[in-house]
């Protein structure tokens, strides 16, 4: 028996990329609740094209909130299960730890994407990470994707390492993946 065919992919960072931060003294939060939670303006027709054009979709989040004490395990898996229900997303891949925890899963670090790909059979050379932070950019850098910077409307430092691509808009780095990164073998 072959092994399945590898697939392009889109990685997506969640809370600024797929959901709206919240901003508290002026720094960029995940939502505390469901009450918080606000879908990003167009990422549902974002994610519907590239999901049209054969991109398989998986969000990848740092959740370090939870384990600092910050915040509860089972409110980021409702706010997950929301944007689930709400948008194509095959799946949402989050690291609870904390950056003194070591784990290879947090963003800087490649691990959530590494064990996308492998349990969605997802070529990483052909795949985009896109995300609002340098963590998200290093992330997919390491993992050997493209990668894209989505600026928010919130202060944060620049990527540290180049993105392939820069935008405002999810809309705008949809149109972007699918000229620049076509997935071979065509729809999935």
């Amino acid at each position: 028996m072959s092994a399945p065919a590898l697939r392009a992919g889109v990685f997506l960072d969640r809370d600024g990329v797929l959901n709206e931060v919240v901003v508290r003294e002026g720094k960029a939060l995940p939502p505390a609740s469901l009450e918080e939670l606000r879908i990003m303006s167009g990422a549902e027709a974002a994610l519907h094209e590239l999901k049209a054009h054969g991109f398989a979709l998986v969000a990848v989040t740092n959740q370090p909130d939870v384990a600092r004490g910050a915040q509860r395990r089972e409110v980021v898996e409702a706010i997950n299960a929301v944007l689930l229900g709400a948008l194509p997303l095959e799946g949402i891949y989050v690291c609870y730890h904390d950056d003194a925890d070591r784990c290879t899963c947090r963003k800087p670090q490649p691990g959530l994407l590494i064990e996308a790909a492998r349990e969605r059979c997802i070529d990483l050379s052909r795949s985009v990470m896109i995300g609002d932070r340098w963590r998200d950019i290093e992330a997919g850098r390491r993992a050997g994707c493209l990668t894209i910077h989505l600026a928010g409307n919130h202060a944060e430092e620049s990527p540290t390492v180049s993105p392939d691509y820069r935008t405002r808009s999810l809309l705008d780095a949809a149109t972007w993946i699918m000229s620049q990164c076509a997935p071979r073998g065509g729809r999935t």
